[in-house]
């Protein structure tokens, strides 16, 4: 437990001459230079206007043997060690040098270039300062300037303070907080297991983690229970925290219990079963395991998603070659169209995604573009959710996939004809979705 004692206010000198150790498992260290000559300003500012206490933030750290494991505050700590050892090559101090613990850190490939590209950007900062100044202004980042240190024996609690700290701020994307809750949750398993996966999640493209979350996944998982899928945002992370392994009730030990047949993750997301079979893992209708299932759950929808955004752009290049379809609104219908594709495939498998079927998703999504001058976001989750009033009114096809036991069950529904009078009374840019009409329903004479 947090004990009274380990909340305190220390001093940048304390803080850093503690025995830090930054665990494998955290992110690499991506303070911009623009963040790290901040912190720089602001401190030396803060020292022109003779503040008594420059309070710089806050750094959670978890206690093992006489090791302090840096759970939050890398970054800041990281470039105050930086800070030192600006301050040792200008003035040849020693003491400045030997001062920081993770000067003997080791960082990956991502990280060291940061640390480079700022150790450049603080250098020539420091190169302005009078050599009087500059050591009295040493004097008052070591000394004058505090954290708030957190410290708890508790892997597990120190994760908890991680999470309160930044789900009430902005620091961190939606995606970077499920990160740690589900680490936290990896409490069974061993140092280098946390340390691959999060080699994996930290050199995978954050914008693109980012974006999985925000228009594929967390859309689909609310859209075949007819729930709004706009807006995902850290209030919404609870979505994807899964079922912890230490809950009992039915639905979570029958979950959890599906998975005791799993014998092996391989590159393609599939698990072979004891009789060789090869089954995929996961269902996006199905609740997900908290730890490292999560990791996993989102390097294979990942990989799904771009398996099928290749598959479309080949079968439909005729279509998605052409630059004038990459409008803001014809990009929500191409989100549309992937996500339904991504949900059937998942509910059965790609060899059920025959042409026709292909062909199918393709008109259910782009009815909706032929139908409206202009597609907003709204547009285009109030349609998923079978709340549009335009074209296929009151179809849900993300429920109706959901409910299906055999892909032959998607032959037998039918959509609506648009009629090329329809079309042209959409008040659409006719000339420009003309091919994508005639691709759907058929060639249109030029003297209609």
């Amino acid at each position: 437990m947090l004990e009274s004692n380990n909340l305190c206010i220390v001093s940048v000198r304390e803080i850093l001459d503690d025995n830090l150790i930054i665990p494998g498992y955290q992110r690499p260290y991506r303070w911009s230079t623009k963040s790290a000559l901040t912190l720089v300003s602001d401190t030396y500012s803060a020292f022109q206007n003779k503040v008594s206490e420059y309070r710089i933030g806050s750094v959670v750290l978890h206690k093992t043997d006489e090791k302090m494991n840096v759970v939050d505050g890398q970054q800041r700590l990281t470039t105050l060690s930086i800070m030192l050892y600006c301050f040792y090559k200008r003035t040849k101090n020693e003491e400045y040098r030997n001062m920081s613990k993770l000067f003997n850190a080791e960082y990956n490939e991502l990280s060291t270039r940061a640390i480079i590209d700022n150790l450049e950007t603080i250098t020539r900062k420091i190169s302005e300062i009078d050599d009087v100044v500059l050591e009295r202004y040493i004097s008052y980042v070591l000394n004058e300037c505090t954290l708030v240190k957190i410290v708890t024996d508790s892997e597990q609690e120190a994760f908890q303070f991680f999470d309160s700290q930044n789900s009430r701020g902005k620091e961190l994307a939606p995606h970077d907080l499920l990160k740690s809750y589900h680490l936290r949750e990896m409490h069974d398993d061993g140092e280098s297991e946390k340390v691959q996966i999060i080699n994996l999640w930290e050199n995978t493209n954050q914008k693109k983690l980012g974006l999985l979350f925000e228009k594929n996944l967390f859309p689909l998982v609310k859209w075949y229970k007819t729930q709004d899928g706009l807006n995902y945002s850290v209030k919404d992370i609870k979505t994807f925290k899964g079922i912890k392994k230490n809950n009992n009730y039915n639905f979570s030990v029958y979950n959890r219990a599906a998975n005791l047949y799993i014998e092996r993750f391989n590159d393609e997301g599939m698990y072979e079963l004891t009789s060789g079979k090869r089954v995929n893992q996961f269902q996006l209708t199905q609740p997900l395991i908290a730890g490292k299932r999560f990791f996993q759950y989102t390097f294979y929808y990942a990989d799904l998603y771009d398996m099928v955004e290749e598959h479309i752009d080949f079968k439909f290049k005729d279509i998605f070659a052409n630059k004038v379809y990459e409008s803001t609104g014809d990009g929500y219908v191409k989100t549309l169209f992937i996500n339904v594709v991504m949900f059937y495939i998942d509910k059965f498998n790609f060899e059920a995604l025959t042409d026709s079927r292909l062909m199918f998703f393709f008109r259910w999504a782009y009815s909706l573009r032929l139908t409206m001058k202009a597609v907003y976001k709204e547009s285009v989750n109030n349609y998923a959710q079978g709340k549009g009033d335009r074209v296929n009114r009151e179809l849900n096809m993300f429920s109706a996939i959901a409910e299906m036991q055999d892909p032959m069950e998607l032959d037998t529904i039918i959509l609506e004809s648009i009629s090329y009078e329809s079309f042209k009374g959409s008040k659409i840019n006719e000339d420009k979705y003309k091919p994508v009409y005639e691709k759907l329903f058929g060639i249109v004479s030029t003297d209609v």
